[in-house]
């Protein structure tokens, strides 16, 4: 199985500073709905990991998440695509679970789900969160400039950075302006 994973916010939708908190908030960024499909076309299963504190913030409820869900999966399945799954950690960064970004706990339930492995899998996100975790399971990760990407571009020009999860340096990680070009080289690796 060729099995991509995605964050959500900033890599498929434009991310905002007081959350995306409903259908109408959740906008595509410029190609990224056509970029999913083109994955699909070229034989990969599609899934989105993303942390969605504002659900336990109270910024919005289970309804309008499953409705921003929806929106996504609505629009790749009229280009002809579809997307493998949506996974996502409900809860407050303080909660200390298991399933929230850097920490791996979606990416298992991804393998527990698909009955396969994520290690060497392409993971495309904007936070250094999401360059965490992929690299926790043995991911490939690239970041997108898109969202908060230029800010965690700046992050990893410090080699030095030091977090909770394993240290990310810039030679790790592929960057690309946004999905559609990040699958472009995808394509092309894969070729």
């Amino acid at each position: 199985m060729k099995l991509i994973i995605l964050d959500r916010d900033g890599v498929i939708n434009h991310d905002r500073d007081d959350y995306v908190k409903s259908a109408d908030e959740c906008v595509p960024i410029e190609g990224s709905i056509e970029a999913i499909v083109r994955l699909n076309k070229a034989g990969f299963t599609v899934v989105v990991a993303t942390n969605q504190a504002g659900l336990a913030k109270g910024k919005f409820e289970l309804d309008d998440l499953e409705a921003m869900h929806e929106k996504i999966t609505g629009l790749v399945e009229e280009q002809g695509g579809e997307l493998g799954g949506i996974f996502y950690c409900p809860h407050h960064p303080d909660d200390n679970c298991k399933c929230r970004k850097p920490k791996p706990g979606m990416l298992d339930a991804i393998e527990a789900e698909f009955n396969t492995s994520v290690e060497s899998s392409y993971f495309v996100g904007d936070s250094l969160r999401d360059l965490q975790a992929g690299l926790l399971k043995g991911c490939k990760p690239i970041l997108v400039k898109t969202g908060k990407g230029e800010k965690t571009l700046a992050q990893l020009a410090d080699v030095q950075l030091q977090t909770d999860s394993p240290t990310v340096c810039a030679e790790q990680v592929q960057v690309f302006a946004n999905l559609a070009a990040a699958v472009d080289f995808i394509l092309e690796a894969n070729h």
